[in-house]
């Protein structure tokens, strides 16, 4: 089995970007429309103020994640995705292990996200990592089906 390796990259970044299309075109798919109509500025992923992390597999990116400032001293977990070839195979819980330790050393207390209902393999993965369910918050705090986690760092 190959190593997955993770490397910072800049959130407007080609690789990041494909990426990304790829997550908000799985979102589409379960939800409908765009796939997530949350403001996101590239901005927001830069060091001190946030992170963005591609995973690579054999050279290849095949997972991405990443977490901006939430108020003084919490992180927003944005943009998780793992390609359909990689799945299983622990990408996605390397990526959140790194976007963790990356907020935990930029002084985050806190991780918190938003996920939605038709993602069940996304709920059970954040439930296993000691995530809980809080308050909804958030672009879509009102809308059905939100679910929002968090855990402490």
């Amino acid at each position: 089995m190959s190593e997955i390796e993770i490397r910072a990259r800049r959130f407007d970044a080609s690789e990041s970007q494909a990426l990304i299309r790829a997550a908000l075109a799985d979102l589409g798919a379960r939800y409908g429309g765009s796939g997530d109509d949350t403001p996101v500025d590239a901005a927001e992923f830069e060091p001190p103020a946030g992170t963005f992390l591609v995973a690579y597999l054999d050279g290849q990116p095949v997972g991405c994640g990443g977490w901006r400032s939430h108020g003084d001293d919490a992180a927003e977990l944005k943009r998780m995705y793992t390609v359909p070839a990689a799945r299983g195979r622990g990408v996605a819980r390397a990526v959140l292990a790194a976007v963790e330790r990356s907020a935990r050393d930029h002084g985050r207390k806190r991780m918190i996200l938003e996920c939605g209902d038709k993602q069940p393999e996304a709920i059970g993965m954040y439930t296993s990592a000691g995530y809980e369910r809080i308050p909804n918050f958030g672009f879509y705090q009102d809308a059905p089906g939100c679910l929002s986690y968090g855990r402490t760092l």
